[in-house]
């Protein structure tokens, strides 16, 4: 992805350098590049940083620091006995707090002493504690928690099936059974059991006649007036009813996989979604203005900003309607805060009035609403309003791969569905995506079974996509059941369109993605000599990976507690598959993932006017060998400079070729590529009188390829015979300041060679001396290789395959040697 470089900050030095006023010569117009953060025509919205949210969370943390008793409580609320102490020490695991720290090391010794609370909320909380604090350690209290909260569901009645306030059942309302049932879903991922009558009364109560509002919402109980707080508290336990007892739409019968089963059904959540992005705000919870009886004018809006991040969470919504309710959410929290002077909030309404109960319920909101985007679902076709349809043939895999991922790299995940209708040149359409938008996750997943037919637009934003740096995974819901036969053909002809420089290929069984993460074992893979991966090379890395068979059919069977059931070739697949996702993932985003609130950036091209004066330009040098197969390589190249020596640039992109006139307007020129290359004695002629003019060549080899390296050696020494390459040892000016750019004594170089024994993913890290090679004619320095990898780098920040250094020491080398030879 194009996004600057941070470099240590060099010494003080002037802003640009007369020697770059002859880089512009001649030229006759120019365009402009600027790096600027994702703009699209939606309503504005303030820029909240995800350090301010990080700071915000520290100054609640240190709020609640100060509100704890010496015995490890906070003040008890009336009614809840260890209630609060449970949600001050969730919201403090989920900010980050280590349990062997003093405040929750002191705040789970009392609760472990405490008797059960006998009431919904505070076991609820205890459990969802307990389950997330250590789930073996506490199983025997969780499941005694979990089953006391079965003993007291309503189960006659009018509104049986959901929780009352009272230890003894009495008449069930939809705040006591949200909580509830977050408690027994946490419970039940512990490995409690939970019976499927309980779901199933549950999940009645929540679509009972007259309970769900025509219109998709909620209210606190039936005839009550729907509200934000209540239908997110609807959203998130019809999806963890209906996730319990839905039958797969993957199944193993009679020892075999059977994909594609899956059926449309009526979708209670898709309604009260919309209903949620309509009314959709930070600042109030949704249709409680004026509600009768409350007498607050914002009741309960922490509660309902935390019930707003677990819908965005659970259904993997980025957007409510037109919102990005995490951004917004958070600017509004920020803001709310510093308006309190002491790192708390208040909000208005029963409980939440109290700050300790309030910031603890803006931190969960904070906290949990930040983890990280490791991939996002591509919705397409005519179904992609549904939550059933050709883009998700399997509802349940994309969880079941995320929720597998989390526990390997020990580290919260969220996903996302992404619709692609949205990516349109439409002047009306407010909703008006782009590419920088897609860009927030590393990995977009693209499922289907039937014809894939995109748009213009749709097409242009997934090329942009990959060539930001991007990671395009895909598959055809075919075999064991489905026919994607169609989505097969269209996907390839669709890379051959919008790819036209590379093709898919078979990846063979040496390629990192097999042991990216875990080795995959080939013979325990679907027997179906079409169940293979297919990449395709873009920019420094396979960046396109391509199944034509369903591997999410597998995911989706993917479940604990089902997987003994299977027989062992089925269960043997089914691991195999599972991890097979894993590796792409790991492999995709190499386990660093940017923070929620990071903005894509983008190179912005706008034309007109002239280069800037003293600007300094660049052109690359045209070959055969993949002379721009790391295209952003240069410009985030010249961010660096602009940025961290504070030097003008010119971002055109200009790309000559040895014999063009327009090369000798330029002092320096760059030249990359991964593939072997042969210039025409014409064209050696050129670049001899290029470089004999006072010219200068900087060659970087892409991955660290051989082949590259060695044509520009093979083709300078076909120029200059009597010239040797030679190694430029570490004292040389150019890994000094002399030119005014960094001190360069060690670097860090990445050698996918050697890999831990333990995490395959991760390649060797080597402190080491830069190594550059130059050529010398007559005393001066006309050309400087790197044999190592630089515009990876500089473009992808790392990759798995590639020798070279990490992106910061690229960065500085690069703009040392471009100095350098300006310099002389």
């Amino acid at each position: 992805m194009a996004v600057p470089l941070l470099v240590d900050s060099p010494p003080a030095r002037r802003s640009s350098s007369p020697l770059l006023g002859r880089c512009s010569a001649g030229l006759a117009g120019w365009l402009l590049v600027v790096v600027l953060p994702l703009a699209i025509s939606r309503p504005a919205q303030a820029e909240v940083t995800a350090a301010q949210v990080n700071e915000s969370i520290t100054s609640g943390i240190a709020f609640l620091h100060k509100l704890q008793k010496p015995d490890g409580s906070w003040q008890e609320y009336d009614g809840q006995p260890t209630g609060t102490t449970a949600l001050c020490a969730l919201a403090l695991l989920n900010c980050g707090e280590k349990l062997d720290g003093p405040n929750l090391k002191k705040a789970m010794a009392w609760l472990e002493e405490q008797p059960d609370p006998g009431q919904i909320y505070a076991v609820s909380l205890q459990v969802m504690l307990f389950a997330i604090a250590d789930p073996v350690k506490y199983k025997p209290r969780i499941t005694r928690l979990a089953h006391w909260l079965e003993a007291h569901q309503v189960t006659e009645g009018e509104t049986k099936g959901g929780w009352s306030y009272s230890s003894r059942p009495g008449r069930s309302d939809n705040s006591n059974t949200q909580f509830a049932m977050l408690a027994l879903h946490e419970a039940e991922k512990c490995g409690v059991s939970i019976s499927d009558r309980t779901w199933q009364l549950a999940l009645n109560y929540w679509l009972s006649p007259g309970m769900q509002k025509p219109d998709g919402a909620w209210g606190y109980e039936k005839g009550h007036p729907e509200t934000g707080s209540m239908t997110c508290a609807g959203v998130a336990s019809v999806i963890i009813a209906m996730d319990r007892l839905r039958t797969l739409d993957a199944s193993v019968i009679e020892g075999r996989v059977q994909c594609c089963q899956g059926a449309e059904v009526k979708d209670p959540v898709a309604p009260a979604l919309a209903w949620l992005g309509k009314h959709f705000s930070v600042s109030t919870n949704p249709n409680t203005l004026g509600l009768k009886g409350v007498g607050q004018s914002h009741p309960w809006l922490l509660y309902y900003l935390y019930g707003v991040e677990r819908v965005g969470r659970m259904t993997g919504n980025r957007y409510l309607g037109e919102h990005d309710w995490y951004r917004e959410g958070c600017e509004f929290l920020v803001d709310r805060q510093r308006q309190s002077l002491n790192g708390s909030w208040q909000g208005t309404g029963i409980i939440e009035n109290d700050a300790t109960i309030g910031t603890c319920l803006a931190l969960l909101f904070l906290s949990k609403g930040r983890r990280p985007v490791v991939l996002a679902q591509l919705k397409h076709g005519s179904g992609a309003l549904a939550s059933y349809g050709d883009w998700n043939s399997h509802r349940r895999s994309v969880q079941q791969l995320v929720s597998r991922v989390e526990k390997q790299w020990r580290k919260e995940l969220s996903w996302q569905t992404i619709n692609l209708d949205l990516f349109e040149d439409k002047a009306s359409d407010k909703l008006a995506y782009t590419t920088a938008d897609l860009l927030e996750a590393p990995v977009v997943f693209l499922s289907g079974r039937e014809s894939l037919k995109l748009t213009a637009s749709q097409k242009k934003v997934l090329r942009e996509y990959v060539d930001q740096g991007g990671f395009l995974f895909a598959e055809a819901c075919d075999g064991n059941g489905c026919d994607g036969a169609a989505f097969d053909r269209d996907f390839r002809n669709l890379m051959r369109e919008i790819f036209p420089e590379s093709e898919l290929r078979r990846l063979p069984p040496d390629h990192a993605i097999w042991f990216a993460q875990e080795v995959v074992n080939a013979k325990e893979m679907p027997k179906d000599p079409d169940f293979w991966l297919w990449g395709l090379d873009a920019c420094c890395r396979t960046s396109v990976v391509y199944c034509p068979k369903s591997l999410s059919c597998y995911w989706e069977l993917h479940q604990p507690s089902r997987l003994e059931s299977y027989s062992p070739e089925a269960r043997a697949s089914v691991e195999a598959c599972t991890k097979l996702g894993g590796n792409i993932l790991a492999y995709a985003t190499n386990r660093q993932l940017k923070e929620k609130l990071e903005r894509p950036q983008l190179a912005i091209s706008v034309s007109g006017g002239k280069t800037p004066r003293g600007a300094l330009v660049v052109p690359k040098l045209s070959h055969g060998g993949g002379s721009d197969d790391a295209p952003h390589s240069l410009s985030n190249l010249l961010t660096v400079m602009n940025k961290q020596l504070e030097m003008t640039v010119d971002y055109e992109r200009r790309i000559y070729g040895p014999a063009d006139q327009q090369l000798l307007d330029y002092p320096i020129v760059f030249a990359h590529g991964r593939r072997a290359f042969r210039y025409t004695a014409a064209e050696r002629q050129a670049l001899k009188a290029y470089l004999d003019r006072g010219g200068f060549l900087f060659a970087d080899a892409i991955c660290a390829s051989p082949e590259f390296a060695q044509s520009v050696r093979d083709e300078l020494r076909a120029i200059y015979p009597e010239a040797t390459w030679n190694r430029l040892p570490s004292s040389h000016p150019v890994f000094s300041e002399e030119y005014l750019g960094f001190r360069i004594t060690t670097v860090t170089l990445r050698d996918p060679q050697v890999r831990s024994e333990t995490d395959p993913l991760t390649a060797k890290l080597v402190s080491t001396t830069p190594l550059l090679e130059a050529l010398e004619v007559d005393g001066r320095i006309v050309a400087i290789l790197s044999p190592w990898d630089i515009s990876c780098a500089l473009e992808k920040g790392q990759s798995l395959e590639c020798k070279g250094y990490i992106s910061a020491d690229a960065a500085r080398i690069a703009s040392n040697v471009i100095l350098y030879a300006l310099g002389q």
